[in-house]
């Protein structure tokens, strides 16, 4: 089974696999569709995403894809550990412009549910972390968008400043939240 938890952002949730192990190692059912649909929506994923980062500090997001190539994520770690983010952006939310952030593992081998209309990012918090993610539509770059990290307007309590993060282009140059194309 998986336990499944809710966060302060209503439809963002973290799950727990269980892990059996034995002196080869261990065997765990990351997703199962049929114990997820007693607390969510049927999901269709459809792509798997690999990230590695060399180094603690680095930091990918706020990203999400609009509609109608709008995707749901479920994130894991395999090797490291992230402090994970996502913020509302659906204008017509209550808990719109909100974040919540959950710190995932290899060693705590929990994962993290972030739906559509929510933005994505995570900074790694220790050298050589390595993340999985699914998700339910395909990239497409014309849907791609991203918020600044650091936007003051959404304030997310990153556990490392912003000058000791490691940014792409794309995220230092994202757009403020108040610009931004969310989701009506």
């Amino acid at each position: 089974m998986m336990e499944i938890k809710p966060t302060a952002l209503p439809g963002v949730l973290e799950l727990a696999p269980k892990k059996f192990g034995d002196d080869r190692g261990f065997f765990s059912e990351t997703w199962r569709q049929d114990w997820f649909s007693s607390v969510g929506p049927a999901l269709n994923f459809v792509q798997d995403n690999h990230s590695h980062s060399a180094q603690k500090g680095v930091l990918r997001g706020l990203h999400y894809q609009l509609p109608p190539r709008a995707q749901d994520k479920l994130v894991r770690v395999v090797r490291g550990a992230i402090f994970d983010v996502a913020v509302d952006i659906r204008r017509a939310s209550p808990t719109f412009g909100k974040w919540v952030g959950v710190e995932l593992s290899a060693e705590r081998w929990n994962q993290l549910l972030v739906p559509k209309g929510f933005a994505h990012g995570f900074v790694t918090l220790v050298d050589d972390t390595e993340v999985i993610y699914k998700v339910t539509d395909y990239y497409s770059p014309e849907h791609d968008r991203s918020i600044r990290f650091d936007d003051p307007d959404i304030s997310v309590d990153w556990p490392m400043p912003p000058t000791a993060v490691q940014l792409s282009a794309k995220d230092r140059h994202a757009p403020r939240f108040e610009v931004a194309e969310l989701f009506d």
